[in-house]
């Protein structure tokens, strides 16, 4: 590796490091996904058992356990909280970043490495995803870069012209398969999954030519599983294939059954990916039709593949009836690089920067204007909407007493800037500058909406919530939600090891011989049950949260 490479990773890394660590815990944690990995990682440290994981002190076979042992790692080093429990994924974006750069440079060259790493940081959730507490960051990363290594193999295989590949092809093949073990350590065998259908897309495409041979293929499944024996294996020999068998049933269930009323119509992703990866989305859709000719092979095999794991990717959890966001997070590589290919074309100027580009970004852009203006406004003025809410929660959140400052609205009055010159500047050929303006232009205004109105949007949904149970977490009690679904009360007030054979038991919480104090959380249009209970006190409310205790005198006898 040169001097001059190694200095665009420092680069890269500390530009990545600057926008990703600083303020990771200067908001709360949010349910679900936030809260529940950090208390997994939580009760890691609490049991001492780093191979099973469990919520609520209970066996919980969602996830793989590899995420959590970076958190783990995090926590003893930061102490347990919301710093913690995001930077692994802060290091992923630095990681990540690096890794755009050098697969950059080997496709093209080291301007198109550099403009890749830009457009993924200066994309809204590719960027903001390293600032959080969930899984999907490392398994894309893992899921991408397998399938990268696997295309090195097969490059290598067809001796194509114009990419130097030093290593023998077994060896790119067999990191292939130990970097898709990793996904599936990371999240499950969707990684696997996903892997699959793009090499079955391309045989297709292939015209059903055996590209990879069976041995070829059964080597790359063997290094897969090599790495995610590290836990099946130890699992299944620790504790028998209970668990190992939970869990695959739930990742079945995930794909065939909404999770936990996660629906959605079936453009959802299609929108995510519009919205949530502008401004790269306006430029990767000019690059999914015509563009100029590629001038080798491999670079026009490479741009397939993207289209291919683009595609399988967006229609699969297409027809998974879950709907979630990160869902479709892996699409933020193959759109990235898209879009790096669309603006580097431009740049070289054998692609216009045409008329629909410009609008398509006005057109993005003005939604995020629009909201950050307006949004502020009609809440310091509930009255004026309050008519359109017919949820009682989310009426009574409206009245929180949110402070909104002028200082929110910089961010779109930066970004209308950010749009205004970066066009100007495409349309009278100066490229670069527009494209440095525009990527980098809009991670700074991720980065200052953040600072000014996260901490003002919590105070609409959970924020009250939490402080309860920050409130709570030095003192020894049960602490129970009613009627929503919650892992707050876990990680922020600091559960205990449960030590009385019945603390699960709802009924004996409201009625038995408690050897500890009990309080309910509900929310304002849940709760009339607890209202109608004469051993249960409220003891206060807040932005539509009903916090009740029972009145009775403890027992300490258990």
């Amino acid at each position: 590796m040169s001097s001059e490479t190694l200095k665009d990773i420092g680069k890269i890394t500390l530009l990545a490091g600057l926008f990703f660590v600083p303020f990771l815990g200067a908001v709360h944690l949010f349910d679900w996904d936030e809260i529940n990995f950090a208390e997994i990682s939580r009760e890691m440290i609490e049991l001492d058992d780093y191979l099973r994981i469990h919520v609520n002190f209970l066996p919980f076979w969602e996830k793989p356990p590899f995420f959590f042992w970076l958190q783990v790692l995090a926590m003893k080093a930061f102490g347990v909280g919301e710093f913690a429990a995001r930077l692994p994924n802060a290091i992923c974006g630095m990681l990540t970043l690096s890794i755009l750069y050098l697969m950059g440079k080997q496709l093209y060259n080291r301007s198109f490495g550099l403009l890749w790493s830009l457009v993924y940081l200066g994309s809204l959730l590719p960027h903001l995803y390293f600032r959080s507490g969930i899984i999907d960051p490392w398994f894309n990363l893992f899921i991408f870069a397998g399938l990268y290594l696997f295309l090195l193999f097969y490059w290598k295989k067809e001796k194509l012209d114009g990419i130097a590949l030093p290593y023998n092809g077994w060896t790119y093949l067999f990191l292939a398969g130990l970097t898709v073990g990793m996904g599936i350590l990371t999240k499950g065998p969707v990684a696997y999954l996903v892997v699959a259908l793009c090499f079955f897309v391309y045989w297709i495409g292939q015209r059903l030519r055996l590209y990879i041979s069976v041995p070829q293929f059964l080597f790359f499944s063997f290094a897969t599983t090599l790495v995610t024996l590290t836990w099946y294996g130890l699992e299944t020999m620790r504790h028998g294939p209970w668990f190992i068998s939970e869990f695959n049933t739930y990742q079945y269930r995930l794909f065939s059954t909404p999770d936990a009323g996660h629906k959605g119509f079936p453009g959802y992703h299609f929108a995510v990916l519009l919205i949530g990866c502008f401004p790269a989305s306006i430029f990767a859709i000019r690059a999914m039709f015509s563009l100029p000719a590629a001038q080798y092979e491999y670079q026009k095999d490479f741009r397939r593949w993207m289209l291919i794991l683009f595609w399988v990717v967006l229609i699969l959890f297409s027809i998974v009836q879950s709907k979630i966001v990160h869902y479709s997070s892996i699409c933020y590589f193959p759109l990235s690089f898209l879009a790096s290919l669309c603006l580097y074309e431009i740049w070289n100027k054998r692609l216009l920067f045409g008329r629909w580009l410009k609008w398509g970004l006005l057109a993005i852009g003005s939604l995020f204007v629009g909201s950050l203006l307006v949004f502020p406004y009609l809440a310091a003025r509930p009255a004026l909407i309050a008519p359109f809410f017919q949820d009682p929660f989310a009426l009574e959140s409206l009245y929180s007493n949110a402070h909104w400052s002028y200082a929110s609205c910089l961010p779109a009055i930066w970004l209308v800037g950010i749009l205004i010159f970066s066009i100007a500047w495409f349309r009278t050929s100066k490229t670069r500058p527009a494209i440095l303006l525009l990527f980098l232009g809009n991670a700074l205004f991720i980065t200052f909406t953040l600072w000014s109105s996260m901490r003002t949007f919590e105070s609409y949904s959970q924020n009250a919530a939490i402080e309860f149970l920050k409130s709570k977490a030095s003192e020894d009690c049960y602490i129970q939600p009613w009627g929503y679904k919650t892992y707050g009360h876990l990680l922020y007030a600091q559960k205990r090891v449960p030590e009385h054979e019945k603390s699960y038991d709802v009924e004996w919480l409201l009625n038995g011989a408690v050897d500890k104090p009990v309080y309910f959380i509900s929310k304002i249009h849940l709760c009339e049950n607890l209202e109608q209970r004469e051993n249960l006190e409220e003891i206060s409310r807040k932005n539509g949260f009903v916090f009740f205790k029972r009145k009775e005198e403890v027992d300490r006898k258990k």
